[in-house]
């Protein structure tokens, strides 16, 4: 299945990481795996972001994906949640990285509406939307991995899914760069159909 992509969708948290990994070709998208990393028992909050670094290490390893797509943290209320929820979101992005992988960042609200078509679905409608999507027949144990293959299979209904190595990871563009439709073209040149 050479022209299958691998996307890996992580649903970041330092009390429990969600992961999924879908298999897309151009007639079926499909689950290869998800679950979750349990954290809560780790009291140590260092030793936390180094499972989740080591559980993406081991993830990439196993299932070589070409595209790594994440769950954007929300504004909370709670600093000190964000604060960690942050470093959880960063390890994550830098263990891609070292793999020579881009990780794409997706906010939950268009997760939810890439999903569902509403960006304000409950998790239980992107559940019911997923099973039907992904022919999932597991019982779900947790939010946190249904979360994850909702992150990746948005990926793919982005677009997304060409592999960006390190050495091919595009500049931050500013607006001033892409007010034109001339600009846009130039530096999107794969667009074009």
């Amino acid at each position: 299945m050479k022209d299958d992509q691998i996307i890996l969708g992580i649903d970041p948290g330092t009390l429990v990481m969600g992961y999924g990994v879908i298999s897309v070709n151009k007639s079926n998208v499909s689950l290869i795996e998800m679950g979750v990393l349990q954290l809560s028992k780790h009291k140590d909050h260092a030793e936390r972001l180094h499972l989740i670094f080591k559980k993406m290490e081991s993830l990439i390893k196993l299932h070589q994906p070409q595209a790594v797509a994440i769950e954007a943290p929300f504004f909370g209320k709670n600093v000190q949640s964000m604060l960690k929820l942050g470093r959880a979101q960063g390890v994550a992005i830098a263990a891609a990285m070292m793999s020579g992988l881009h990780a794409e960042e997706y906010a939950p609200r268009k997760i939810k509406q890439s999903i569902t078509g509403r960006g304000n679905a409950t998790k239980e409608q992107v559940l019911k939307m997923l099973t039907h999507t992904l022919n999932i027949t597991e019982d779900v144990r947790f939010m946190d991995a249904t979360d994850a293959v909702a992150v990746a299979l948005c990926h793919h209904y982005q677009g997304r899914t060409a592999a960006l190595k390190k050495d091919n990871i595009p500049k931050i563009r500013t607006k001033k760069e892409t007010n034109n439709w001339a600009s846009f073209i130039a530096m999107n040149p794969e667009r074009i159909k």
